[in-house]
């Protein structure tokens, strides 16, 4: 049996012990005006669209508003709509740049229901190509992931930009 390293799962492992306090990302990264760093792909009035540091695949990127709520009541009509809206554009981007087969797009509301933080509501969308299935994570609890994070977030922020000046999402 040969081992296969990730140690970039260390830093989400201990990250997590770290924090007494909970961070809320979604609060926080927007506030540094640091968007490569903090892998902000994209900033709206309303929600804006980032990788997500710990990707199920390469393009995994979560779309979110910039309310701290986790309850879809509290978010005001166009809020709803511009979440939708930049899920649409988020798919059409990823199309563009990574071709996937499909996707999975989905929100956890609570941390019952998958939310690795429940306070703040985001839907995550999450690329897919026939074949990225195989017998790591079934085996060896280990997802391979083909492409470095800062290459993904060199590859996708161009073209959120490009699209913004065309009159999109």
């Amino acid at each position: 049996m040969q081992p296969l390293w990730a140690p970039w799962r260390m830093e989400y492992i201990l990250e997590a012990k770290e924090q007494a306090q909970p961070v809320c990302i979604f609060c926080t990264l927007p506030r540094a005006q640091a968007d490569r760093e903090n892998l902000i792909l994209w900033r709206g009035r309303r929600t804006f669209l980032m990788l997500n540091k710990f990707p199920y695949n390469p393009g995994h990127l979560m779309v979110a508003p910039y309310t701290h709520t986790a309850d879809l009541d509290h978010l005001a009509p166009d809020e709803l709509t511009d979440l939708m809206l930049n899920v649409r554009w988020a798919v059409r981007c990823l199309g563009r740049a990574m071709n996937p087969d499909g996707y999975n797009i989905g929100m956890n509301l609570g941390r019952t229901a998958g939310a690795g933080i429940p306070d703040h509501l985001h839907y995550h969308v999450v690329p897919r190509w026939d074949g990225d299935h195989n017998f790591m994570p079934v085996i060896a609890e280990t997802k391979v992931i083909p492409q470095h994070l800062q290459r993904t977030y060199d590859q996708l922020a161009p073209l959120f930009w490009e699209e913004q000046q065309m009159g999109r999402p």
